[in-house]
C-alpha cells in the first residue's frame, strides 16, 4: 500500500512539474547567456540537458540559458532543511535533467559558467529521478503528437489553398505543442549503444569472477570506440526472494558495486555517469518461479548511451 501511495505522489508531482516548466518555453524562448571571463555568477534554474561533464540550464524566469562546466573540484550538495541551505555531499552524476539547482561560479573565456558549487533540494532530486525513469515513453508520445500535428497542417494547406495563412496557423500550432512538451524538448536525447549484464549471487552485492570478466571484456571493447557524447547508466535488479524493501536496497548496493569497480579498475569518470538506480524486483527479464529465471533477474545492467545529436553529425 505504501509503494502504491508513493507511486501516486511521484506521478502527481511529475505532472505538476511538467505543467510548471512548460510556460517557461525553455527551448523556444531562452537565449544562451555569454558570461565575461572571470565574472562571478550565482543563478537558480532548471537543468534541461546533460552531456558528460557539462549541462545546460535555464533560469527560473525563462529568460536566459547557461552552459555549465563541471570541473573535478566542483562541490555538489543537496539539502533537506529549506531551500539551498546546508546539505549532503553528492557526486556530479546526481545532476539529472529536470532538476532545480542553484549554481555558483564564474565565467570563462568561452562564455560558459564554470561551477564552483551546485546545490539542490532533495525532494526535487527524488522527483527528477522519477521523471528520468519515465522519459522514453513520454518522448515517444510527444513524437507521435508532433507527427499528427504535421499531418493535420498539411491537410489544411491542401484544402484551403491559402499558403501564407496556413503557415501562420501551423506556426501557432507548433508553438502550442512545444509549450505542452517543453519538459521533453528541453532534454538531451540519448540512444542506446549496448547493454552489459552483470550477474550476482543470491542475496549478495559482491561482484563475482564471472561478473568482473564480463565488465573487463566490455571495458576493453569500449576503448576501441569513439566515445564522444557517451554516458553510462547503471541499474541494479533483484529476484523476488525476500522482502521488497530489502531487495530494493540490495539492487542499489549491486549498482554501486559495479560503479565502484568501473571507477577503480577502469578509471571511469564520474561525470559520465547517470545517477545510479536500484530497481529492486521491477522489470524482471525472466520468471521468478524457477531457479534459472531468478538467476537471470539477479543482475546489474550497464547501459551505454550516446547523444543523438552527436551521433548524427
Amino acid at each position: 500500500m505504501k509503494n502504491f501511495r508513493l507511486g501516486t505522489v511521484l506521478a502527481v508531482t511529475a505532472v505538476a512539474i511538467l505543467g510548471a516548466v512548460a510556460p517557461l518555453r525553455i527551448s523556444a524562448q531562452a537565449e544562451m547567456k555569454q558570461l565575461a571571463d572571470g565574472q562571478q555568477v550565482k543563478v537558480l534554474g532548471l537543468i534541461n540537458s546533460r552531456d558528460g561533464d557539462t549541462f545546460t540550464m535555464t533560469s527560473l524566469n525563462g529568460a536566459d540559458r547557461y552552459k555549465v562546466e563541471l570541473p573535478p573540484s566542483v562541490s555538489v550538495k543537496s539539502n533537506s532543511k529549506g531551500v539551498f541551505r546546508g546539505g549532503t555531499q553528492y557526486e556530479a552524476s546526481y545532476l539529472l535533467r529536470g532538476l532545480r539547482v542553484e549554481v555558483e561560479g564564474m565565467g570563462n573565456s568561452a562564455g560558459h559558467l564554470v561551477a564552483k558549487s551546485v546545490r539542490f533540494n532533495e525532494q526535487d532530486l527524488r522527483t527528477a529521478q522519477s521523471l528520468e525513469s519515465r522519459i522514453d515513453p513520454v518522448e515517444q508520445q510527444a513524437n507521435s503528437n508532433t507527427q499528427r500535428l504535421t499531418a493535420a497542417e498539411e491537410n489544411a494547406k491542401r484544402m484551403a489553398g491559402q499558403i501564407e495563412e496556413n503557415t501562420a496557423l501551423a506556426g501557432t500550432a507548433l508553438a502550442s505543442a512545444e509549450r505542452a512538451n517543453t519538459r521533453i524538448n528541453g532534454l538531451d536525447e540519448y540512444e542506446p549503444i549496448k547493454t552489459i549484464v552483470v550477474p550476482f549471487a543470491t542475496g549478495s552485492s559482491a561482484i563475482g569472477p564471472k561478473g568482473k570478466a564480463i565488465i573487463d571484456e566490455a571495458a576493453a571493447w569500449v576503448k576501441t570506440q569513439d566515445r564522444k557524447g557517451w554516458m553510462v547508466a547503471v541499474v541494479g535488479f533483484a529476484d523476488s526472494t525476500g522482502r521488497t524493501a530489502a531487495n530494493k536496497t540490495l539492487s542499489e548496493k549491486r549498482s554501486n558495486a559495479v560503479i565502484g569497480y568501473l571507477v577503480s579498475k577502469h578509471s571511469l569518470p564520474l561525470t559520465r555517469l547517470v545517477q545510479p538506480f536500484g530497481a529492486g524486483v521491477d522489470q524482471p527479464v525472466a520468471t521468478n518461479a524457477t531457479a534459472e529465471g531468478r538467476a537471470q533477474n539477479r543482475r546489474v545492467e550497464i547501459r551505454l548511451l550516446k547523444n543523438k545529436g552527436i551521433a548524427g553529425e
